[in-house]
C-alpha cells in the first residue's frame, strides 16, 4: 500500500478525499508585514488573500491572533467572500476559532496543540446544526503531537519550525522526515524558501506552509515553481 505521503492526499469539501500529486500549498497570513496604517494593512491582505486563491493556494489559515473576536469576525466575512468570488477551490481556515469559523461560513479550523482537539471541534460543528464537514489542522512540534493530532482526529499538521524560527529552535529535516512516518498528511512550516522546499519534499511531506515566501511575493509564480 502506498503511504498517505506518496499520494499526497488533499482534503477538499465536504470530509471527501482526493489523490493528487500536487505539493499541497497553504499560506498563513500576517497583516503586521504590510506597510501602511490598518486600514491599509487590511486592504492588502485581502488582496493578497485573493491572490493566494487565484493563484491555486489549496488553504488559507487566518492567524490575525491580535484582534477582538468582533474586528476577527468582521475581517474573516471578507476574506471567505474573497475566497469565494475567486471562484478556486481553496479552503479558508480560521485559526483557533471555532466560534468565528462557523459564524463566517468558514472551512475549518487551524488549531494550535494547546486547543480542543480535533473530535471535540466535529462534535462542536455537528451540534451548531452545520451541514458541512470541517477541516481540521493542527500544528505540530514533535512526533509525538503528530501521533496525537492523528489520533484526535485531524485532517493533517502543520510541522514545524523546520529551519528558523525566532523563539524557537529549528526540527531539522531527520524529525520532519520522522513526522512524516505517522499516515497522516504533514505539511512542513519555518523558514521555507523556495531554495531549501526541496529537501522538504524529499523526506515525504504532503506539502509546505508559509507566511513570508507566499506574502512577500508574486504567489502565483511562487505556485507555479513550487510545483514544476
Amino acid at each position: 500500500m502506498q503511504s498517505i505521503a506518496v499520494l499526497r492526499c488533499a482534503l477538499l469539501g465536504a470530509g471527501g478525499w482526493q489523490l493528487t500529486t500536487a505539493l499541497l500549498l497553504y499560506y498563513i497570513t500576517d497583516r503586521a508585514q504590510f506597510p501602511g496604517d490598518e486600514a491599509g494593512r487590511t486592504k492588502q491582505l485581502l488582496d493578497k488573500i485573493t491572490e493566494a486563491a487565484r493563484s491555486g493556494v489549496d488553504y488559507i489559515q487566518l492567524r490575525e491572533k491580535d484582534l477582538s473576536s468582533r474586528e476577527l469576525e468582521q475581517l474573516a466575512r471578507a476574506a471567505i467572500e474573497r475566497v469565494r468570488a475567486s471562484g478556486s477551490m481553496s479552503r479558508l481556515l480560521i485559526n483557533s476559532r471555532t466560534d468565528i469559523a462557523l459564524a463566517v461560513g468558514a472551512d475549518g479550523v487551524h488549531l494550535q496543540s494547546r486547543d480542543i482537539l480535533g473530535a471535540d471541534l466535529r462534535k462542536i460543528w455537528r451540534e451548531a446544526n452545520s451541514d458541512t464537514q470541517p477541516i481540521v489542522a493542527v500544528s505540530c512540534h514533535t512526533e509525538a503531537e503528530v501521533a496525537g493530532a492523528k489520533a484526535s482526529g485531524a485532517d493533517f499538521v502543520v510541522f514545524g519550525p523546520v529551519f528558523e524560527k525566532l523563539e524557537a529552535s529549528p526540527t531539522g529535516l531527520a524529525t520532519l522526515r520522522a513526522a512524516c512516518q505517522h499516515e497522516i498528511p504533514v505539511l512542513a512550516l519555518g523558514g521555507i524558501t523556495l531554495e531549501n522546499a526541496r529537501s522538504c519534499i524529499r523526506t515525504g511531506v504532503a506539502g509546505v506552509a508559509a507566511i513570508r515566501l507566499f506574502q512577500q511575493a508574486e504567489i502565483q509564480k511562487i505556485v507555479a515553481k513550487l510545483r514544476a
